[in-house]
């Protein structure tokens, strides 16, 4: 009989020692609501530069963060190495489709898909990965509150979240609140190596009230590029050309029962355009559960190419975003959440596949709205 207990004991600590030192977490988040935008361009209108502009209603999905299921693992391999993966697949609330409203990648695991190793050196990551822009996005900018709902204004600058095909990212580890990363992604052309690669480098520094981002991210034209914005239709790209060369910054400021954050934003695609985009922002917590968010943007577009702008004026949209998040607990929240957004001298108001109608001077503008409820488990 004891002989018995002995050996129950011994294999329950055996099983313990297994669970601990092997595990898979199954993560996610469901997001969806009743949206509402006017100026919208017909479905039978597929000329932007039309006053033929329309209202729609729908149930939009993802209006702040894109609805995902994923499975993250660690295994513990000794002496501080650990084996790490992560799949992750965006869908659509409202149709079940996988990928995003304004993501063409219906891949099965779209958003994410590695494997690596990590240690006390920090980790190494390989396949299908976004950059650090998008870390520094979910933290200090606009994209934590409003995410895909302001997401139009972050086109270019990556901070919503863009993947790189094919790449390797290494993580430094934590240092006193500053944490470093780089990312390349491989082309994969055979005999000219140098098409479709992209690269990236950054560091954020998170240290009580106060957080910093710092990021640089640039990609070539290539038969397996990045993920990035489509390029005009009426400009020849030859392949091994550079198609983007981004750089952002920003902080984020904890006073008291309010997050205050700003950020600077360029993307220069040569030869066509050098975008910067300016944001101002505040989260305030009125109580607990219920935050007030605002959020003030600015882009302006330098036309590079004339053929594109022939006033030669600079295209410019500003964008103006308000909203109320209820937490009725650490999972579930209820939102309000309304945008007004407003272009000239031809700025794009809208989504590259979803503009907003422009009249005979290059002028647009439109209001959203958005009410739903999000969860995540």
């Amino acid at each position: 009989m004891k002989k018995s207990l002995i050996a129950l004991t011994v294999l329950g600590a055996i099983a313990g020692t297994a669970q601990a030192q092997s595990s898979v977490t199954i993560y996610g988040i469901v997001d969806a609501g009743v949206t509402f935008s006017n100026n919208n361009v017909p479905a039978s209108n597929a000329d932007q530069n039309s006053r033929l502009g329309g209202s729609k209603f729908g149930v939009g999905s993802g209006n702040i963060d894109t609805s995902r299921i994923g499975f993250k693992g660690v295994e513990d391999l000794g002496g501080g190495l650990k084996a790490l993966f992560q799949l992750e697949a965006g869908f659509q609330t409202d149709t079940g489709a996988l990928g995003s409203n304004n993501d063409d990648n219906t891949g099965l695991f779209n958003r994410k898909s590695v494997v690596g190793l990590g240690g006390n050196f920090g980790s190494v990551l390989l396949g299908r990965q976004a950059d650090l822009l998008e870390d520094a996005g979910n933290k200090y900018t606009s994209v934590k509150d409003f995410g895909n709902f302001v997401g139009a204004m972050h086109e270019g600058d990556r901070l919503e979240g863009a993947r790189t095909q094919n790449s390797i990212r290494y993580n430094s580890p934590n240092v006193q609140g500053f944490t470093g990363s780089l990312i390349y992604g491989f082309g994969e052309e055979a005999g000219a190596n140098s098409n479709g690669q992209a690269f990236g480098a950054g560091g954020t520094y998170d240290n009580g009230p106060l957080g910093l981002y710092l990021g640089y991210y640039q990609s070539k034209v290539g038969v397996n590029p990045a993920d990035q914005d489509p390029l005009p239709t009426d400009v020849m790209f030859p392949e091994g050309a550079t198609s983007s060369k981004i750089f952002s910054l920003g902080a984020s400021y904890l006073v008291g029962p309010a997050r205050l954050y700003g950020n600077w934003s360029r993307n220069n695609v040569p030869d066509v355009y050098k975008r910067n985009i300016f944001e101002l922002g505040m989260d305030y917590a009125v109580t607990a559960p219920l935050h007030v968010l605002a959020a003030v943007q600015h882009k302006v577009d330098s036309i590079d190419n004339a053929g594109d702008q022939s006033n030669g004026s600079k295209a410019k949209v500003t964008q103006i975003n308000l909203g109320l998040d209820y937490y009725l607990s650490k999972r579930t929240d209820l939102y309000t959440l309304a945008s007004y957004a407003k272009g000239k001298n031809g700025g794009d108001v809208g989504y590259y596949n979803a503009p907003v109608a422009q009249d005979d001077a290059g002028k647009s503008s439109q209001t959203s709205v958005a009410v739903g409820i999000r969860h995540k488990f």
